[in-house]
């Protein structure tokens, strides 16, 4: 059933005429808490949202996996649980293959960089989109987690032969690669990371710098390598597509606005707080580790054979993967010249 429904707030009446005007609810379902950078930027969107539609649409946000846990929440949004929510695409490799090239380990550690170049693919490639209207699925924002970086407790990677017999919670094609070159993986949730490493169940954990904070690794961490590798990047917002072709065009493009922005203002939300968590672990005395370019190449090489494999999937989707694959590239070469020379939309002019 779909959660789309409309609420008529009545005004006073005259008394020669009267007025209503009628205000849609949607329904968004958010596996996360209400505290955080990405409660921040979904919080902001829902604002802007608001804005955009001068009113007429709201957005009642379930957080907590009030409505459906982020592994129910492709089926429950195309099911009408909610008319709108949180997709992490990892989840789903089948279902968000197209969404799964931002997970590739293609370089750039950039968060602004990789969202915009992701987002207008899924908001250009009318191949995209008609896989996901297939799936009664739109496509309306994208998060990121940003670069994926490694902690560790007692032990240290100062080179990738240092993973060799590690114990490593790691996920998606980063986890694969981790393993490849003689990690011992672990599943485990980042939530449960800190008890993990307190406890000895995992010596270091693939993690992402605003985690650090949030989740007081630095606790725990007595090391911190940065990979400059790539991103978890397909994290975004997903619509019931029913919900979506109910809306009104100007209310469509209310919402697909909001979407778009939100690139820029999650970079900035999530920029800020990746910068803070570095420096607490400066602060804290822990050993922070820029890994060699060599051991960078090598990760770049390992990771190559999970491209091709994504690309061979994506095309038995009817999806053009090595085009997409190469449109990403392109976009992050295009977004880093432009905040090289102009810097980024948020920064002081």
């Amino acid at each position: 059933m779909n959660k789309l429904h409309a609420t008529i707030l009545a005004g006073a009446l005259c008394a020669t005429a009267g007025w209503a005007s009628a205000q849609t609810t949607l329904i968004y379902g958010e596996a996360g808490p209400n505290r955080g950078v990405r409660a921040e930027g979904t919080q902001w969107f829902v604002d802007q949202v608001g804005k955009l539609s001068n009113g007429d649409l709201k957005i009642d946000v379930n957080w907590g996996g009030a409505l459906f846990s982020d592994k129910a929440a492709v089926q429950s949004l195309r099911d009408g649980v909610a008319d709108l929510g949180s997709v992490i695409g990892v989840y789903f490799p089948a279902d968000m293959i197209a969404y799964g090239l931002a997970d590739l380990p293609i370089p750039n550690t950039d968060p602004w960089v990789g969202m915009k170049a992701v987002d207008r693919i899924m908001r250009t490639d009318e191949k995209v989109r008609e896989n996901l209207a297939k799936q009664n699925l739109v496509y309306v924002g994208t998060y990121t987690t940003s670069a994926v970086q490694v902690g560790c407790k007692g032990k240290s990677i100062k080179t990738l032969d240092d993973l060799k017999g590690l114990k490593v919670r790691g996920v998606g094609v980063y986890g694969k690669v981790f393993a490849d070159l003689g990690a011992t993986p672990v599943d485990m949730s980042v939530y449960e990371a800190y008890q993990g490493l307190e406890t000895g169940l995992i010596d270091c954990t693939q993690t992402y710098p605003y985690l650090v904070k949030a989740l007081k690794l630095d606790e725990v961490f007595t090391s911190y390598t940065e990979l400059d590798w790539g991103q978890i990047g397909a994290l975004g917002i997903l619509m019931n597509k029913q919900s979506f072709d109910a809306l009104s065009p100007e209310n469509q493009t209310a919402l697909m606005t909001a979407g778009e922005g939100l690139a820029d203002e999650f970079g900035r939300i999530l920029g800020a707080a990746n910068e803070e968590s570095v420096q607490i672990l400066r602060d804290g005395g822990k050993e922070i580790i820029v890994l060699p370019e060599a051991d960078r190449a090598r990760l770049v090489e390992g990771g190559q054979k999970y491209i091709d494999d994504w690309i061979a999937r994506a095309d038995a989707a009817g999806l053009d993967g090595k085009g997409m694959v190469e449109s990403y590239k392109a976009g992050i070469e295009e977004y880093t010249k432009l905040r090289d020379e102009k810097g980024y939309p948020w920064a002081p002019k």
